[in-house]
């Protein structure tokens, strides 16, 4: 047979898209053509694929003209994950393997100059793209070919049928010609789809000490999917804060585990290490707005795909290149992030908590009991600029944290543990999901209305509060939510007085003189 068919996929943002792998031998002079949207590393499979069948001891037939075709040819593809599907396309073609068992198979892999498999990134993708079509009905679903690592990720995904490989060998001796029976290969494996048990280690919050105003605002930026920002001079606290706001957040799900662990796969930052890990990604000040909000050709996951389900802290948030946080601005309202070029467009999610941290002044001191501020009242206005209004006006809490004295820092008890404060937050995000199926955070238009219903002098002192204040309808909706989310962990009905009063709290201007 002259003519074969092998499959595997492509990755396209999140997506893995199905590519059929066509290999066709005929007379001629001899050469080695690859078609189909190739990017440079798939050209290159040629060299090695080559080099692989010889040195594993099968013949590559030099003396044809080679065609292989990557259907369809408008889908970009990229990486060396097609290495092991042309390989063994080629060996099917020729004879060696029985090409009709490669049906309902899909295959990944790098190979190395001697037929080693190498991880490809997008394992978990591959999965999940092949299981969630199945969900709800009966049919067969195609099993998946892998090396070692990129194997343990796809059989995560509970319905997929996963095998591990370690050399070419191990796979052609699967697909012998006729009724041959495969061979023993050491290296052939079926991968058992269970998920790591143990449970995710988090920083505890009880080695914060103090700080009852920034613990609180945690605790309800955690309860209602907020977005948080900490203003507090160096020093303070607001670092150890934010990296012990994952843990404060409820266990993951199993979908929201395989969406992390997918995108990270992407980014070839997967370990099963991480396994239903809420993420905490914190670029430095000096990332650009591709690196946060993703690019690149083929488009790559940014930070804040990274993280997904998890949190993003922003450190020295003015410090921050301005067009990269105004790139912020839409997935924090979206939950998602759409990159488009002219060949290609793809789509990441974005679903993360803001957990951002800035100092009040250049120097870091204004409003400090400890230290006297030296800045000028223009540097102060300068700095605090950087930061536009509408960025602003989307993060729901605004927090000073304050700087704590020497014996009070020495002398203080220990704080409250993560563990006590995370049961009241299940607690409040039970209430809500019961309430409405979605986050307080989440809740737009006529929901906010019907589910942030407000007693007569709430509604009151909210008007009186918005007016004096000059908010915005994005603001008023804001801080509604947020008192939404503090009398859920009250555990009250309705939002009272005392919520939009603690609310309001939140959405205080930062400080703009001495």
């Amino acid at each position: 047979m002259s003519l074969s068919l092998v499959h595997s996929r492509a990755l396209l943002g999140l997506e893995a898209r199905p590519v059929c792998v066509e290999v066709h031998l005929a007379n001629g002079l001899p050469s080695f053509t690859l078609v189909g949207l190739a990017d440079t590393e798939v050209k290159e499979a040629r060299e090695r694929v080559r080099s692989a069948i010889q040195n594993a001891g099968l013949d590559f037939p030099g003396n044809k003209r080679i065609t292989v075709n990557l259907a369809p040819a408008d889908l970009p593809k990229d990486s060396g994950r097609f290495d092991l599907p042309i390989a063994l396309g080629i060996l099917a073609a020729s004879g060696q393997i029985d090409a009709r068992k490669l049906a309902g198979y899909e295959f990944a892999g790098e190979l190395s100059l001697g037929g080693d498999l190498r991880p490809v990134r997008g394992s978990l993708a591959m999965s999940l793209a092949i299981a969630r079509p199945a969900r709800g009905t009966p049919q067969k679903l195609p099993r998946l070919v892998l090396p070692e690592g990129s194997a343990q990720e796809a059989a995560l995904v509970p319905q997929a049928e996963v095998y591990r490989a370690l050399h070419l060998l191990d796979v052609v001796r699967q697909f012998l010609p006729g009724d041959a029976v495969p061979e023993i290969a050491d290296g052939w494996t079926r991968v058992a789809s269970s998920a790591p048990s143990r449970q995710p280690a988090y920083a505890d919050l009880a080695d914060v000490k103090g700080q009852a105003a920034a613990r609180r605002a945690l605790e309800i930026a955690a309860a209602g999917g907020h977005s948080l920002l900490m203003v507090g001079a160096p020093g303070s606290g607001k670092s150890m804060l934010a990296q012990r706001f994952a843990g404060l957040l409820p266990a993951m799900t199993t979908d929201e585990a395989l969406e992390t662990a997918a995108v990270a796969s992407l980014g070839g930052r997967f370990t099963l290490d991480h396994w239903a890990v809420r993420p905490t990604c914190a670029p430095h000040h000096t990332a650009s707005a591709v690196a946060l909000v993703g690019g690149g050709s083929p488009p790559q996951p940014g930070e804040i795909s990274l993280a997904h389900r998890g949190v993003l802290f922003l450190d020295e948030l003015p410090e921050f290149p301005r067009a990269a946080l105004e790139a912020l601005r839409e997935p924090l309202e979206s939950g998602h992030i759409t990159i488009s070029r002219a060949a290609q467009r793809a789509e990441f999610p974005a679903r993360f908590q803001l957990i951002a941290a800035m100092n009040p002044c250049p120097c870091g001191y204004l409003g400090s009991s400890l230290r006297a501020c030296r800045c000028s009242p223009e540097a102060v206005s300068r700095y605090q600029g950087k930061l536009s209004g509408p960025l602003l006006d989307r993060i729901d809490l605004h927090v000073e944290v304050g700087s704590l004295a020497a014996d009070e820092l020495v002398n203080a008890p220990p704080g409250e543990s993560t563990e006590a404060v995370r049961s009241r937050i299940v607690q409040a995000r039970n209430r809500a999901m019961a309430r409405q199926g979605i986050a307080n955070q989440a809740l737009e238009g006529q929901a906010i209305d019907a589910q942030c219903q407000m007693d007569p002098a709430a509604a009151k002192f909210l008007n009186v509060a918005a007016t004096r204040l000059g908010w915005s309808g994005r603001g008023i909706h804001r801080c509604l939510k947020v008192a939404r989310t503090i009398a859920d962990l009250a555990g009250a009905t309705t939002v009272q007085v005392t919520h939009v009063a603690e609310a309001v709290q939140y959405r205080r201007a930062l400080k703009t003189a001495h």
